[in-house]
């Protein structure tokens, strides 16, 4: 998606300032303006347009009510884990209200109701246990028996979370980088950070280009973090979701935020458009990033489901896929990176980056600035997995059976037999070759071995991007690097020998 927030040059030399943040996303803009706000010298770097990755693609949603539910939280990681994570959200939003009025942001900031509705293939007792649990946690919360357009005929129960949020994300992101410009910090686009590390008491971040950035203190806040091979990667697996946004009567919906109870969940939200017409955004279908090639039906599937629900729905304006991230026990990774003392991540944003994002712009310039947080404990990156050990299992078989890939055969019997925005994976011997021709007719052959971690990629049509469905990075058709985990491009590739014998 081509969004930039900001008009901002590329780093064309070497610098220094107190801390380097690097991504310029919801997570990495609030990190920048909190710091600057307590005096520190920021410097903001970006290997694409500021504000341009997946915060331009969320469906913004700022919640207290999470994702997996806090029963579920509870069973997994007690109930001061609980407390605090929800202080820290409750927090976070009241953040984001209070900076949109400081700094006279236009963002269509609104509180509205959060309804959590029961699906019929859900037992009701699921809403039962989470309005216990949240009741037992001081957690507001209440039960409804009102229908919504989005209960089964029949049914009516849903569970009420208020002072919930919307927002209009990259409408929020500008008004963020102008305050970070007005306080002096600087923003650098089209910058691929290459290597980050400690170096007798300072900490260097080197770029693609070859320059470099000294500070105190690193922010990696790329969605996936690039500084790390390792440690977080396996405690959380990428995710792909899709949205579309579609015109309805205003006042034909109420303006709330919506969350059924299936799994994989549909989530649906109010923008405002104009007198006479809002915005209904409406998301869901998701699926392990890499193993399903079908986006366009996806969005078809989820276009008929709220057509089912929304009879009186208009023409479809929008409509577009992201990345999340889900920790594995169902809270960010948000602090110090791990056996490093000046560089800090922000990942695992289990569907809910706005406001984790919103939650890493106060822990982390705690962190910096104080040395600790409340809530520290709850977003620990190098925190073990005590329990959901089969979850942890189950998404960490992804790359063990990605590797015997590399001994499939070809997807198609010559490169040469590729259609325009087309990708198919060709074996050359012990090789895995990422053939695709991109829109414009071009054949482009690169390595199929992720440069993350050796994992093989596969084509996303919808996107037209090669996924890693280890660790979510994506490559564009040339091989450029577009997400990480991976900032190096895919290796270049020879065309296959025997173009049509497929082995």
């Amino acid at each position: 998606m081509d969004v930039s927030v900001a008009d901002a040059p590329a780093l064309s030399g070497t610098v220094g300032t107190d801390v380097v943040v690097v991504g310029s996303g919801i997570a990495g803009l609030s990190v920048a303006y909190e710091l600057a706000s307590h005096g520190r010298s920021v410097v903001v770097l970006d290997r694409g347009g500021i504000g341009s990755g997946m915060t331009a693609r969320t469906t913004a949603h700022l919640a207290t009510a999470l994702d997996d539910g806090y029963d579920a939280l509870v069973r997994v990681r007690g109930h001061d884990c609980a407390r605090h994570y929800y202080q820290s959200v409750a927090t976070a939003i009241d953040r984001a209200e209070a900076i949109q009025r400081i700094e006279h942001i236009d963002c269509d900031f609104q509180r509205v109701d959060g309804y959590w509705v029961l699906a019929p293939e859900t037992p009701a007792s699921e809403l039962d246990q989470e309005l216990d649990c949240c009741r037992k946690l001081i957690i507001p919360i209440e039960n409804c028996v009102e229908p919504t357009p989005f209960h089964a005929k029949g049914q009516m129960r849903s569970l009420r979370f208020p002072r919930q949020a919307r927002v209009h994300p990259t409408k929020y992101l500008a008004g963020l980088a102008s305050a970070l410009e007005r306080r002096g910090a600087k923003l650098y686009a089209d910058t691929c950070v290459e290597s980050i590390h400690e170096h007798h008491g300072d900490t260097v971040v080197t770029t693609a280009s070859g320059h470099e950035v000294h500070a105190a203190d690193v922010v990696v806040a790329t969605n996936s973090p690039v500084n790390v091979q390792v440690a977080i990667h396996t405690k959380q697996a990428p995710y792909r979701t899709y949205a579309l946004a579609a015109k309805i009567a205003a006042g034909a919906l109420e303006d709330a935020l919506y969350w059924d109870t299936l799994d994989p969940y549909h989530y649906v939200r109010l923008q405002p458009f104009s007198a006479d017409e809002d915005i209904v955004i409406i998301g869901g279908e998701d699926h392990k990033s890499g193993e399903a090639n079908d986006g366009a039906q996806r969005l078809d599937a989820l276009e008929r489901w709220a057509r089912e629900r929304l009879p009186d729905l208009r023409e479809v304006t929008h409509r577009w896929s992201g990345q999340v991230l889900e920790p594995i026990d169902f809270t960010g990774f948000i602090g110090r990176s791990p056996d490093e003392e000046h560089v800090f991540i922000v990942s695992g944003d289990s569907g809910q980056g706005i406001t984790n994002g919103l939650v890493a712009g106060l822990l982390v310039t705690d962190l910096i600035t104080i040395g600790a947080s409340p809530w520290e404990e709850v977003y620990a990156p190098a925190r073990k997995i005590h329990k959901n050990i089969g979850e942890l299992i189950n998404e960490n078989i992804t790359p063990l059976k990605n590797f015997a890939e590399y001994l499939a055969a070809s997807e198609i019997a010559s490169v040469e037999r590729l259609r325009p925005g087309e990708g198919r994976l060709v074996r050359s011997g012990l090789k895995k070759i990422a053939a695709c021709r991109d829109r414009n007719g071009h054949l482009h052959l690169h390595s199929a071995s992720c440069t993350h971690l050796g994992c093989v990629v596969h084509w996303n049509s919808l996107e037209q991007c090669w996924d890693c469905p280890c660790h979510g990075s994506q490559f564009a058709p040339d091989g450029t690097a577009l997400n990480g985990p991976a900032v190096s491009p895919l290796g270049e590739a020879d065309k296959p020998a025997n173009l049509e014998a497929a082995e």
